[in-house]
């Protein structure tokens, strides 16, 4: 387990949230998945739920604004010192605004990116709300990859521009277009895909998309239950060198993954 105390360094996976058509449906598939409780920040806040674990705060869900949209998605929000730079930088690697920098109250300030080949994400500077609270561990998230249709490389650019990611080839995915990305101290964040047909979040449209990897204690187990609440399965639980995964959606369509992770050899 990992519980994080304050911001998080730039360019770290810090925040999601989700809109859905269907708040109740959604806090029940999500809630019996990785035991979440939810709270509701009222009115002023759109009736913004925050995804609790024992206590902490560890996602956000909100219903869809938009009228009838065909796709829904998990969105990953990275840290920022400073988002206003932070959208300067995007903007100048070839990203393109969707949300300009904007406080949210006092948690913090936001803003929504969509780089080169389309993938969407969004900036967090945090406040009094510093993300999620509570990774690695069963209903937190574990992992975020990017999976761009086609050559990934104007993709690994912008994100390197944007947070300083050193990107490397992943041992063992040979014959993959795969690299893992991290800060500049070294710490893995994440990972880029590339390839042909990688459409993941239900249109046709062949553009990235961010996939977010919740880590469970039993990969087989959160796949029935993906099942039991009313969602799909893509690939059933196969065991990796890093844990036992399974690519599932919710009853939106929402596609994620669910990760038993290996045990850390140092541990």
């Amino acid at each position: 387990m990992t519980k994080v105390t304050g911001n998080s360094p730039e360019g770290t996976p810090t925040w999601l949230d989700i809109g859905v058509p269907d708040l109740d449906r959604a806090k029940a598939f999500y809630g019996a998945l990785f035991g979440w409780d939810f709270e509701d920040a009222g009115p002023e806040a759109g009736h913004y739920h925050t995804c609790m674990l024992r206590g902490e705060p560890v996602a956000g869900m909100m219903l869809n604004p938009e009228e009838e949209p065909d796709v829904y998605w998990w969105s990953v929000y990275f840290a920022t010192d400073d988002c206003d730079g932070s959208v300067k930088r995007a903007t100048d690697a070839g990203g393109e605004v969707v949300v300009p920098a904007m406080d949210v109250m006092d948690m913090g300030r936001m803003a929504i990116i969509r780089d080169p080949r389309g993938g969407q994400f969004g900036l967090w500077q945090g406040r009094s709300h510093t993300g999620s609270r509570i990774v690695n561990e069963h209903g937190s998230f574990v992992w975020n990859d990017l999976f761009v249709p086609g050559d990934a490389g104007d993709a690994r650019e912008f994100y390197k521009a944007l947070f300083g990611y050193q990107v490397e080839p992943m041992q063992g995915a040979e014959g993959l277009d795969y690299t893992t990305v991290a800060r500049p101290d070294g710490r893995f964040m994440g990972g880029v895909l590339g390839g042909e047909g990688l459409v993941l979040g239900g249109g046709s449209e062949e553009v990235a998309s961010w996939l977010t990897y919740f880590a469970v204690d039993d990969a087989d187990a959160a796949v029935r239950q993906v099942r039991d609440g009313g969602g799909t399965v893509d690939e059933e639980p196969a065991d990796t060198p890093y844990g036992r995964i399974a690519t599932v959606r919710d009853p939106f369509g929402v596609p994620f993954r669910v990760m038993k992770p290996a045990p850390d050899p140092e541990s």
